[in-house]
């Protein structure tokens, strides 16, 4: 029954097919394909913020430190809005997390990126820290009409 009897009774209409759901929200829903794409574009833009606040974060201590977390804050929650699931923020941690880690490997020579301090210490944990907060957002309510 579809008529008005069924919403008298107590019955919940049925939910809207997967492609009206994207659609009355403002955006389309993503094909796989271009999902993948956006996955690619989050690993690359993560790992050029990780080399980015790398390199801010050691130069101008502790302002740049605070300027490195929020750049990967803006990272993360964007990848979550994008995309709307946790994958978005796994592709960009982990082009994330590959920088930094790279970053933090020292050269036969010696010479490194990371010093080994308390700064470079809050830089990694921090950023791990946000990426998992980030992912583990409850998603927002959807309003059904």
């Amino acid at each position: 029954m579809t008529g008005p009897r069924s919403r008298a009774s107590g019955a919940a209409p049925a939910p809207a097919p997967r492609s009206a759901r994207g659609a009355a929200h403002g955006h389309a829903p993503l094909a796989p394909t271009a999902r993948y794409v956006w996955y690619a574009v989050l690993l690359v833009l993560g790992a050029l913020v990780g080399t980015a606040g790398s390199l801010v974060q050691a130069a101008w201590f502790p302002l740049g430190l605070l300027l490195a977390l929020l750049g990967s804050t803006a990272l993360f929650y964007g990848a979550r809005r994008a995309t709307g699931n946790q994958i978005g923020v796994a592709a960009a941690g982990g082009g994330w997390l590959l920088a930094v880690v790279l970053l933090s490997f020292g050269r036969p020579e010696g010479d490194g990126l990371f010093g080994g301090g308390l700064g470079e210490m809050v830089f990694l944990l921090g950023g791990m820290a946000i990426a998992v907060m980030c992912a583990t957002m409850h998603r927002p309510v959807q309003p059904t009409a």
